[in-house]
């Protein structure tokens, strides 16, 4: 028994055509097909709009500041 991933296109009129690799011996062999659902076309998005986010410029901070977990919460770590 071997596991082959594929990617199949069913056409509007629901067939398909599927190609094998070639060392798949010619003759009748059973298999199972599994359709994700997940694999359908996912839903378009139309136009997003960006949202207007405003911006600070946030200046003052000391060229050494560090937020050490330490620094934060003391020597007993809270």
């Amino acid at each position: 028994m071997r596991t082959l991933e594929i990617t199949l296109t069913v056409q509007p009129d629901g067939t398909a055509t599927l190609e094998l690799p070639p060392d798949v011996l010619p003759g009748e062999h059973r298999a199972v097909l599994v359709i994700e659902e997940a694999s359908q076309q996912p839903p378009t998005i139309e136009s997003p709009e960006m949202l207007q986010l405003q911006t600070f410029a946030l200046t003052n901070w000391p060229a050494d500041a560090t937020f050490r977990r330490e620094v934060l919460y003391g020597d007993d770590g809270r």
